[in-house]
């Protein structure tokens, strides 16, 4: 198995993972005005997530940035 399969079948993992961990975070917002204003009340808002909120929060944040540089690494390795 060389490297490129390998960080292959790792994207295809953490994809998978990274859709189930966006789907577990809680809604915010239920309101038919969150679909107009797009959430910006919170994205200038003041409050911070807590518990849960927070690791699920930092969890995307953390394997999408491994995913991304994984994409890049696939892309360096299918050129050369």
């Amino acid at each position: 198995m060389n490297l490129y399969n390998l960080i292959l079948g790792a994207v295809i993992v953490l994809s998978v993972l990274l859709i189930i961990v966006i789907m577990m975070q809680p809604s915010k917002q239920n309101s038919a005005a969150s679909a107009f204003t797009g959430g910006a009340d919170q994205l200038f808002g003041k409050q911070k997530a807590r518990g849960f909120e927070a690791v699920m929060q930092r969890a995307t944040a953390v394997m999408g940035v491994l995913w991304l540089a994984l994409l890049f690494a696939l892309a360096y390795l299918s050129s050369h």
